[in-house]
């Protein structure tokens, strides 16, 4: 109800009557709604947030026992033949004269058909962007809580695999591991495609698992998340099987180091590139400043990438609830790449990190 009430105050601001949100983790955000958009051209619901009304819930046939049964304070509305027509019905029946869209998810040819309802029934369009997002960046003790299990979980789910792995297993075959663990477990699904990449295909940060064997001494990087009661969580780990040379051990401490820098500097009021630079500053010196090429790091809630973004070129300050990844990395063609991440919550003083595992500290 409080997220309502804060979106309503909102859309008062921008001088609307009622906002049409369409993007999927807003969606639950607001009303609970789980089902996904199987495409964003295939919406499964939409909601209308009204400053005068209680807020609806438009979907279809296919969705609308699932919308009764999980949503609280949403009337659910069955759009019969397509949204345009069950919208322009409910908006003349209430009497709306001004209706806002995120316009940052609308397809081009969704707005052109919402604007010209809009010309053709004398209600104004009003395109807002990331209205709900902005909200969903300082997360309640109760989402850091639910995060905070997505994170041990997705934990449990490394070391399950980990333990197991073997000089010889693809990067296919430990990514096809690592997914199926998740869901044995009682993950909802993985919050991305889980990465594994070993040797030469690790200087990719964001490499693709093929059928490549993985090789004694070699570094691989793990880049997994998965989604528990809605939350993501995302962690990378680098791990060598068996001995690691000079320079795997130099370059996988000092991407430990840039990371406790960056942690040592992240707390509210900071300014988002101000926790990047502090790792960045580690690595370049060390003279791989060029082989770090990503932020540092990124917003995870109901998606698993949203705001604030860590990078050298933000001046938005961070606040506490914000739950962010931390995630320096050095990547070197022809040889591989090392990335080590943790989930932390911003707090007045620090942050707190929700990641237990300390597997990266082996080496």
């Amino acid at each position: 109800m409080k997220a309502l009430d804060n979106i309503k105050a909102a859309i008062r601001r921008k001088g609307a009557d009622v906002l049409l949100v369409t993007q999927p983790e807003n969606r639950r955000y607001l009303s609970g709604f789980k089902a996904p958009d199987l495409s964003i051209a295939e919406s499964s619901g939409a909601l209308l947030v009204f400053t005068r009304f209680s807020p609806l819930l438009l979907t279809d046939s296919r969705y609308q026992l699932q919308a009764e049964q999980e949503t609280t304070g949403f009337g659910v509305v069955l759009v019969q033949h397509n949204l345009w027509n069950t919208l322009l019905k409910i908006l003349v029946r209430r009497n709306v004269l001004k209706l806002a869209f995120e316009s940052h998810y609308f397809l081009h040819d969704a707005a052109t058909k919402l604007m010209d309802l809009g010309q053709k029934h004398g209600i104004e369009i009003i395109p807002v962007s990331n209205m709900i997002e902005k909200q969903r960046t300082r997360k309640s003790g109760e989402e850091i809580q639910k995060i905070s299990q997505s994170v041990l979980l997705n934990e449990k789910v490394f070391l399950e695999v980990y333990k197991g792995l073997r000089p010889g297993q693809t990067e296919k075959e430990v990514a096809q591991q690592i997914e199926t663990a998740m869901r044995r477990n009682g993950a909802e699904e993985p919050a991305f495609s889980t990465i594994v990449a070993a040797g030469p295909n690790a200087a990719q940060p964001h490499a693709v698992p093929t059928d490549r064997a993985i090789k004694k001494g070699e570094t691989v990087i793990i880049d997994m998340g998965l989604k528990l009661d809605g939350y993501c969580s995302d962690m990378t780990r680098t791990i060598v099987l068996g001995k690691p040379d000079s320079r795997t051990v130099k370059i996988i401490r000092l991407v430990r180091k840039a990371q406790r820098a960056a942690l040592e500097t992240i707390k509210a009021g900071i300014l988002a590139r101000d926790a990047d630079r502090a790792a960045r500053e580690i690595i370049s010196r060390a003279g791989y400043g060029k082989h770090f090429g990503h932020s540092l790091g990124h917003g995870v809630g109901l998606a698993v990438h949203e705001a604030p973004s860590l990078n050298k070129m933000r001046r938005n300050k961070l606040q506490p609830g914000m739950v962010v990844t931390v995630e320096p990395g050095i990547y070197l063609p022809g040889w591989g790449g090392v990335r080590l991440e943790n989930m932390v919550a911003v707090t007045g003083d620090g942050c707190t990190i929700l990641n237990r595992d300390t597997t990266f500290l082996d080496i």
